[in-house]
């Protein structure tokens, strides 16, 4: 299947580009090298014409950052986004031709969040990730790194903050670098992970993992801006018209204080992949 974007334009405050090319603070061979990325404000935007072909684009992309990581350090870590947009993308993971290029037993997952419920719960990411991927790769056990959502908050959050903390060896302090690639989406009111708007979780600057309450007063547990801005590499996934008006926000007024727009890398390269309903109204200009 093509993953050729249907919209070529530039934007005002991100750049649309071609698909398959990443357009961020150094290119993925140089992130290979180890030469480190120069900071820039503007992200890739690259438009995908529907959902299927957007999917398709972030499984390559998937499979290509695992390649290099894994050919320049013999790990890769990922953290992986909840909700239902997502549920495509892995299915074609699991899969050839994307699950093939990918040495699975080198590769360790993490959560970008969790909702408090036991693992085998419908609304676990946890579980999701499971039916639609890890179940049918060949992944070890030890390599999946799940958020114990049916433990108390404040005590699942501490014990996932301790699970990064010795995976990325550092005792304390942020990571100089976290996760290979970290894959986020966008609610509707501009949250990513568990990251609400006006909650504390978005604004912290020490932990790495907060409990948080989110819609319906249900409990959650985040990762937080902290060791998500650590990362090499940030990709959000948006979908679907429902987008439209707060993908337009985040992208054009600087100062909307959405929760996406506090994900603001160190040192990594962050890529908006959306399809084209949802950046249907996002300005364009020749």
């Amino acid at each position: 299947m093509s993953a050729s974007p249907s919209l070529t334009d530039t934007l005002p405050s991100a750049q649309i580009v071609a698909a398959g090319q990443v357009v961020s603070e150094a290119p993925l061979g140089a992130i290979d090298a180890g030469v480190p990325p120069v900071r820039t404000l503007r992200p890739a935007v690259e438009i995908y014409s529907d959902s299927e072909t957007l999917m398709h684009a972030a499984a390559d992309r998937i499979a290509r950052h695992a390649r290099r990581a894994l050919g320049a350090r013999g790990r890769f870590s990922i953290a992986l986004s909840g909700g239902t947009t997502p549920r495509r993308l892995y299915e074609l993971l699991a899969r050839p031709p994307f699950g093939t290029r990918i040495d699975w037993s080198r590769v360790d997952v993490f959560w970008g969040d969790e909702r408090c419920v036991p693992r085998d719960h419908p609304e676990s990411n946890y579980r999701m990730a499971c039916e639609a991927l890890l179940d049918r790769v060949p992944i070890p056990p030890e390599n999946v790194h799940r958020i114990a959502g049916e433990d108390e908050p404040q005590q699942a959050a501490r014990a996932y903050e301790q699970t990064l903390r010795s995976y990325f060896k550092t005792a304390e302090g942020p990571p100089k670098r976290s996760f290979d690639l970290v894959l986020l989406g966008m609610g509707d009111d501009g949250h990513t992970a568990s990251l609400f708007p006006g909650t504390p979780a978005v604004t912290e600057l020490q932990r790495w993992v907060m409990p948080t309450i989110g819609p319906h007063g249900m409990w959650r547990i985040t990762l937080t801006p902290v060791v998500i801005d650590a990362a090499t590499a940030i990709t959000f996934l948006v979908a679907g018209a429902a987008k439209a008006d707060r993908l337009k926000e985040a992208l054009e007024r600087e100062q909307a204080n959405l929760p996406v727009q506090f994900i603001r890398p160190t040192h990594g390269a962050v890529t908006w992949m959306v399809d084209a309903p949802a950046a249907s109204r996002v300005r364009r200009t020749r």
